[in-house]
């Protein structure tokens, strides 16, 4: 994965646009990308949306900086990453500059992008729920890209002695965001390290056989007085001892050699569906009888919920529920297509209302251009509008849009009307996901049911051998 990092920028604007369009940093400037503006004249555009706010504040643009661990992705694929991310943090309504540097140890992505929007010419934002949101969205896109995490912090940039740049790790200190964002959505990197510990306690032979299984599911192990483990994305090692008396080395050994049962078992919540117990794959832990008969009620009670499930939707075949889940998945696909769909044709919209708009209201500068009789003494008294009509002028062509253009109410009630329609679509996201997240798990409860009585036949085939 990659850092992000947000500030804001007050003045030289043109002098922060110039750094990160610096041709030796970007590859002769092949990596670098534009939005709703020409990155060469992105200061004037940028006033230009600024002069129509209402409330624009002290901003007048901000910087946002991508940086991807050193190694392990290549430049194209770091600004396509780059794109994307804009694409959902700024949803095609800011003009923005993006470029990629390849000049240090690692590749980082600059954007520097307008403090305000051209659809209604509002401020952007800056706090701390958009970085998270920001740090979230690029998470997920570094993931899908079998991307690593690099911290907060962890890289710093020095010259050093001989005048060269240097890029080395920076001392980690405090939490990082990712911890902060996983203890904030009720999931921190020792509760889920409890859990891959119970889950893979079954299936361990030994201590050192939890360990190689550990190390296989991704996490880094430090031996020493007391064993520690580190997850993707975790700054620092949490040794077992800190997670309570269930997790020392001892009470590990003992419970995967079956002596010793969990103190305090896990909580089931009654209002959520998930029947999935996970004493179903502990042969050795079935051994104790105490955890075997909770496990043996709880699994009554989650069955019974099935049951009930399925009986409410009138689901009585297996078949039937195959095709639900079928049914459930393809509709929530198609959702969310269409929900791209009318964000792209916004974003289309936005930039040809925005365009259009520049084109009209600067036209009578252009006008006077043409009619002057010292062109170069008027275009020095009115280059900045003279710029203006020329890039709107050049996306319109661009766009294919000549002859009489388009009236900006029609398309600005079109606009308005494909808001709503996506947001009617959003929310219908929103529920056909939960609602295939909570099939899914039905049915793999239901597969899990299932295959309990088979388990039993085979044991008292073996047992009959």
């Amino acid at each position: 994965m990659a850092t992000t990092k947000i500030k804001p920028i007050k003045s030289t604007l043109s002098k922060a646009l110039d750094y990160i369009l610096n041709p030796d940093k970007t590859d002769d400037k092949l990596l670098v990308s534009s939005y709703g503006c020409s990155y060469e004249t992105a200061d004037i555009e940028f006033e230009f949306t600024l002069s129509q706010a209402m409330n624009k504040g002290n901003n007048l643009a901000h910087h946002l900086i991508q940086a991807f661990d050193p190694g392990e992705t290549t430049k194209e694929q770091a600004h396509e990453i780059g794109q994307q991310l804009l694409d959902e943090v700024l949803k095609g309504q800011y003009e923005y500059v993006m470029t990629t540097h390849i000049d240090r140890g690692h590749i980082h992505n600059h954007v520097i992008f307008c403090a305000v929007n051209f659809v209604d010419h509002h401020k952007y934002n800056s706090n701390r729920k958009t970085l998270y949101n920001i740090r979230n969205i690029s998470d997920r896109l570094c993931r899908e890209n079998g991307l690593s995490i690099v911290k907060p912090g962890k890289y710093i940039e020095y010259t050093d002695k001989n005048g060269q740049r240097v890029t080395r790790p920076a001392k980690e200190q405090g939490r990082s965001y990712t911890e902060y964002a996983a203890d904030k959505a009720g999931g921190s990197f020792k509760g889920k390290l409890k859990i891959a510990i119970d889950t893979t306690i079954p299936q361990a032979k030994d201590f050192e056989d939890l360990l190689r299984r550990m190390e296989a599911a991704g996490y880094e192990i430090k031996r020493g007085k007391y064993v520690s483990f580190r997850a993707p994305g975790q700054e620092r090692f949490t040794r077992c001892k800190t997670l309570g008396e269930d997790y020392t080395e001892q009470s590990i050994t003992e419970r995967i050699q079956g002596k010793k049962q969990r103190v305090s078992l896990p909580k089931r919540d009654d209002k959520t569906i998930n029947l999935i117990i996970d004493i179903q794959n502990n042969i050795k832990a079935q051994q104790s009888a105490g955890y075997a008969h909770w496990a043996k009620i709880n699994n009554l009670k989650q069955a019974a919920k099935t049951l009930n499930f399925l009986t409410e939707n009138n689901i009585l075949q297996y078949t039937d529920l195959q095709a639900k889940v079928t049914e459930v998945t393809a509709a929530n696909e198609q959702a969310g297509t269409a929900l791209k769909d009318v964000e792209k044709r916004l974003s289309d919209m936005a930039l040809l209302i925005k365009n259009i708009s520049t084109y009209q209201q600067t036209k009578p500068a252009y006008d006077g251009y043409r009619d002057a009789k010292n062109k170069e003494r008027y275009r020095q008294q009115h280059e900045s509008a003279l710029i203006l009509h020329e890039a709107a002028a050049k996306s319109l062509k661009a766009a294919r849009i000549g002859g009489k253009l388009p009236n900006v109410a029609t398309l600005q009630a079109e606009y308005d009307r494909l808001t709503k329609e996506k947001e009617t679509l959003y929310t219908e996201y929103g529920k056909l996901k939960k609602q295939m997240k909570q099939y899914g798990v039905i049915k793999s409860n239901v597969d899990s049911i299932l295959k309990q009585p088979e388990t039993e036949k085979e044991k008292m085939r073996d047992n009959a051998r």
